[in-house]
């Protein structure tokens, strides 16, 4: 079905504050998956960071409207990214598994900014998820944070209206539901092995320190 703008203002309606928070914040490494598989391509370009053959590679599920993901880009997520993408012990992989409408508009919107500041869009994303993510009035929040990043209302409902991307981004939610347990977020893996939760910078350390 396309999320044009009457079935985005209907469905992000019934949108709840909890939505996204259906875990809590300790982290269970609860099964490994099969890294190549894991690794294959899927129907959209891979989010990545970090150099191609690191030690680690960890994969992020998460959904724009997931409290628990926001605390981990916030809290977590800037130690991540500077002590081990950055120093090339980690392979970064952000993957979209939007868990309501609302989410998935904002994923197809960070996808319809060029692919150089799709990161850059969701940190800010994240970082001002309050401001866009629980209004009354959804549609015109995300619309005013697209317009503040360089879109205007014709290129935001043309981006929402996309099947293709619309289609590609349930793709890959329903394979990491079906292929790879998924069934909240955060949910990462690191060289296969899944941890749950927004773990934090403690966690994340003992965690790598297992691969490295």
């Amino acid at each position: 079905m396309t999320l044009n703008r009457r079935q985005f203002l209907d469905r992000s309606a019934r949108v709840m504050l909890a939505t996204g928070l259906t875990l809590g914040a300790v982290p269970a490494l609860a099964q490994s998956v099969d890294v190549e598989k894991l690794m294959e391509a899927g129907p959209l370009p891979e989010m990545t960071l970090g150099d191609e053959n690191a030690p680690v590679t960890m994969v992020e599920y998460a959904s724009m409207t997931c409290g628990h993901c926001a605390n981990f880009h916030k809290n977590t997520y800037p130690h991540l990214k500077s002590e081990y993408i950055e120093q090339g012990k980690v392979r970064f992989l952000f993957r979209e598994f939007p868990l309501d409408p609302v989410a998935t508009a904002a994923f197809m919107i960070a996808r319809c900014a060029s692919e150089d500041k799709y990161f850059d869009v969701v940190d800010t994303m994240f970082a001002e998820q309050r401001k866009w993510a629980f209004t009354n009035d959804p549609y015109n929040s995300l619309l005013n944070f697209a317009k503040q990043i360089g879109f205007t209302q014709e290129n935001f409902d043309g981006c929402l209206q996309n099947q293709e991307l619309l289609d590609a981004i349930n793709k890959i939610k329903n394979r990491a539901s079906s292929e790879f347990g998924v069934s909240s977020t955060p949910t990462f893996f690191v060289n296969g092995e899944k941890v749950n939760g927004a773990i934090t910078v403690e966690q994340l350390d003992e965690e790598l320190a297992k691969h490295l």
